[in-house]
């Protein structure tokens, strides 16, 4: 009996998965990889350390950091969740640990261990590792696919597409070719460009949890917050930019972004604590004196901008300054106009309609024994390790799925 031939392609987190789960002995494997090079993004993740997944352990809560793709994940994150991610790296001499914001990382501190790990498995399993193959076409004929790039061909009885995302439409012209939908990509996970901000000046300065607001939507989320000499980034924004990715796009990038420093702090709350503070130290210098943990540089800019000179005190601070002082902290708005992509993760939202797609086994609704896997998908979280989560898991599904 002839081996069933399965075709992978991309050499990504979730083309390595899909291809090692996919592997056994009435099997035979092969990975497509169009570069020279596999593993991209795990190996620059996390600053070289590889974000793998995040210590979201219950589902309800993990699908809530996918901008796209919330309802589909929370049937694949049953077969296969963090909890299993953790295992199976453990299983195979990887330890992973949680820091502080709930990011998970090898104890190892180097991407090179989930390398390792994932190149040893595939060789384990028997999986065979083509590069330098850049798929052009595939073909469907009868019960089997016909893979071409442009110099050679290639055949078999099943294939996962884990191509990853394309910040071009493109770039998923053989998927579409085969009869599915693909939801225009634009990118996701960016940090805001703000050219005519004097903030700018302050680059280097971080807040602990600062609320940020996109002006005329909704969208609003709060974390850390970092100046850059090109405008604002950290959590907060990124997060902001990851549910605000298509709204943003259609406005060219042109928005204005409200910021409060303090996120625990209501206007109200705001109002009473600065008078509290008044009335206590009227003769205290309000301009190197900082209040609600906001930087020394920041909280100087901030009065600043309140015509509070250098040497006024809470005493003879006027109506007008002490409002727009209030204004200042609560709601400092800033002209965003255009992005900066965010090296370390570099994202985009769009790909293969859900729809067409069965979460309880990655296969394509349209095409027998074509299945997907990874940011091909229409699929994409938020910084933190949630786009590896899930690679891991469709990977995983579409890798064990093609067995039956």
């Amino acid at each position: 009996m002839s081996k069933l031939k399965i075709g992978v392609i991309g050499a990504g987190a979730a083309g390595y998965f899909a291809a090692i789960h996919a592997s056994n002995p009435q099997n035979e494997v092969l990975l497509l990889e169009k570069t020279s090079k596999t593993l991209s993004k795990v190996r620059v993740s996390g600053g070289g350390r590889c974000n793998v997944t995040h210590d979201a352990l219950e589902v309800s809560k993990l699908v809530k950091n996918y901008p796209r793709g919330e309802k589909f994940l929370k049937k694949v994150f049953r077969h296969f969740s963090v909890k299993d991610t953790i295992d199976w790296f453990e299983r195979r001499g990887v330890k992973l640990k949680v820091e502080a914001d709930g990011r998970m990382f090898p104890v190892s501190n180097s991407s090179q261990s989930i390398v390792d790990a994932l190149e040893s498995e595939a060789i384990k399993k028997g999986v065979k590792l083509i590069q330098s193959f850049n798929v052009k076409e595939i073909l469907k004929e009868d019960s089997a696919f016909r893979i071409k790039d442009g110099k050679s061909e290639l055949i078999f009885d099943k294939v996962i597409i884990t191509s990853g995302g394309n910040s071009k439409l493109d770039g998923f012209d053989f998927v579409k070719n085969m009869g599915h939908q693909i939801v225009p990509p634009v990118p996701s996970l960016f940090t805001f460009n703000t050219p005519q901000e004097p903030i700018r000046k302050l680059m280097g300065i971080s807040v602990p949890n600062a609320h940020v607001r996109l002006e005329g939507t909704k969208l609003a989320y709060q974390g850390p917050l970092l100046i850059t000499h090109w405008g604002v980034s950290g959590p907060a924004v990124l997060k902001l930019s990851a549910f605000g990715a298509k709204w943003l796009y259609d406005q060219n990038y042109d928005a204005k972004a409200h910021i409060r420093w303090n996120a625990e702090l209501s206007e109200n709350e705001l109002v009473e604590q600065l008078k509290n503070y008044k009335g206590k130290h009227p003769k205290k210098k309000i301009f190197g004196n900082p209040l609600f943990g906001i930087p020394t540089r920041l909280w100087e800019h901030l009065t600043s901008l309140a015509e509070i000179d250098s040497e006024m005190l809470w005493l003879n601070i006027s109506k007008k300054c002490f409002n727009r002082l209030v204004q200042n902290l609560f709601c400092y708005i800033v002209t965003v106009k255009g992005k900066t992509t965010f090296k370390e993760e570099f994202v985009t939202a769009g790909g293969v309609d859900l729809t067409e797609v069965n979460p309880e086994t990655m296969e394509s609704r349209i095409v027998k024994n074509l299945f997907f896997a990874g940011e091909v998908l229409n699929i994409d979280g938020i910084t933190g390790g949630f786009n590896f989560q899930a690679a891991w898991s469709t990977g995983f599904l579409a890798g064990n799925s093609v067995n039956y």
